[in-house]
């Protein structure tokens, strides 16, 4: 199989490599590991998926039997200064790979985000709930599954949230950062979600590669928590001796408008390949126990 991963220096696009050049995942070995498969990983300074050309040329050289698409302009705050590099990077993107892809028979696998809602639910948000982001990030974000629908008929659109995993940086490596260096940590706690391991996400990407299973999914850690319980978790499986405090989204402000709940239920990938998502509790202490060697 021929398969392309754009975004590929981002951490889970790094998280997928080590997938295929290991050959299995923590979880176990999805059906496309077993294949002979010759994999093509790309960033930006290769290719801007935004421009619908390079993505024609790139098709041109190789015909891909699926593409996982990693690649998103991810830093939530600067999405609202800067609305065109979101547009760009999360809805035209998205859009030129769905192009590209229903004209060459391609398979796209595309990770979207739980900032597409409102985040004011008080019960894990299903597929088929009405998204209403709130956020330059969630509306480009939302724009990119838009297109994808309307362009493409052979996708998965992967909604994920609060990702962690071994590259780059993330949430939990800059919380021990700080617990280590400071002893206290002040987080937010009226803000909930699903913390989601990028090994679990990236199990559950490739077992869709080899289906024809097609359409929404929602793929979390399970169980949720706040991101001041999340910190409490993370410092106390690090065995770091720090303080953490609660505090509220308005002590906190941000530039783009945070939910405040936005948990997932893996509803989609229960009815069809099976939700093999670990508990978030049992994800990150995994996560812990073996970043030194991972990362």
């Amino acid at each position: 199989m021929k398969i392309l991963v754009t975004g590929a220096k981002g951490q889970l696009g790094k998280e997928i490599k080590a997938c295929f050049d290991r050959g299995y995942t923590e979880l176990g070995t999805p059906d496309v590991l077993k294949l002979d498969n010759t994999v093509r990983y790309v960033d930006i300074d290769e290719i801007d998926i935004s421009d619908l050309a390079a993505v024609q040329n790139l098709f041109s050289e190789e015909n891909f039997d699926v593409v996982i698409n990693c690649a998103a302009y991810t830093n939530v705050n600067k999405c609202e200064s800067d609305e065109l590099t979101a547009f760009k990077a999360n809805a035209i993107g998205p859009r030129n790979l769905a192009i590209v892809c229903e004209r060459r028979g391609a398979k796209l696998i595309h990770v979207s985000t739980d900032y597409v809602f409102e985040g004011n639910g008080t019960v894990p948000y299903t597929e088929w709930d009405i998204c209403n982001p709130q956020s330059v990030y969630g509306k480009t974000k939302y724009l990119g599954e838009e297109y994808i629908k309307q362009f493409s008929t052979k996708y998965f659109i992967v909604r994920t949230a609060w990702l962690y995993g071994y590259y780059g940086n993330n949430f939990v490596k800059t919380m021990i950062k700080i617990a280590t260096e400071k002893g206290a940590c002040k987080v937010v706690s009226d803000q909930r979600g699903n913390p989601t391991n990028a090994c679990d996400l990236a199990h559950h990407l490739l077992k869709l590669c080899t289906t024809e299973e097609y359409g929404i999914y929602h793929g979390t850690g399970n169980g949720e928590c706040s991101w001041y319980e999340f910190t409490k978790k993370i410092v106390e499986l690090s065995a770091i001796s720090a303080t953490v405090t609660p505090c509220t989204t308005e002590e906190y402000p941000t530039p783009a408008k945070r939910p405040a709940y936005s948990s997932l239920n893996n509803l989609m990938f229960r009815a069809t390949v099976g939700d093999e998502f670990r508990n978030w509790e049992e994800a990150l202490e995994c996560f812990i126990k073996n970043s030194d060697k991972n990362s």
